[in-house]
């Protein structure tokens, strides 16, 4: 019954923009924190941003400096990944995940995800 969709992924050149977002269906969306994390082959998870279930924190992962933006829009059970300036080093799959909080790590059985969005980023 719960669904989460993303698109928005393609193909950009260094220095572009995407937007990323992801539908969700299945569950209160206002009660659940929802995030986004990504994973390049044979490299491993790493978290991208979150945004608490009111909307009124957002958390990034350092290395973005500024460049990502989470959003979400509750009326709509959508949430959004603004990325720009992007760099090769962007390239990965992304995933959006729902949470009953904001963490650092995935908890099996209480956190879900989509299958995911390509983003591919080079010249």
């Amino acid at each position: 019954q719960l669904q989460l969709v993303e698109s928005g992924g393609g193909l950009v050149q260094p220095g572009g923009s995407l937007r990323l977002s992801c539908a969700v269906s299945g569950l209160t969306f206002d009660r659940y924190a929802l995030g986004w994390l990504r994973q390049v082959p044979g490299m491993g998870r790493a978290g991208v941003a979150c945004i608490s279930a009111s909307g009124g924190s957002s958390y990034y992962d350092e290395s973005l400096k500024g460049r990502f933006t989470i959003t979400r829009d509750n009326s709509k059970n959508v949430v959004f990944l603004l990325m720009s300036s992007l760099k090769p080093e962007d390239t990965a799959e992304y995933y959006c995940v729902a949470s009953p909080e904001c963490r650092g790590r995935l908890v099996a059985g209480q956190d879900f995800w989509g299958q995911g969005t390509l983003v591919a980023v080079l010249s």
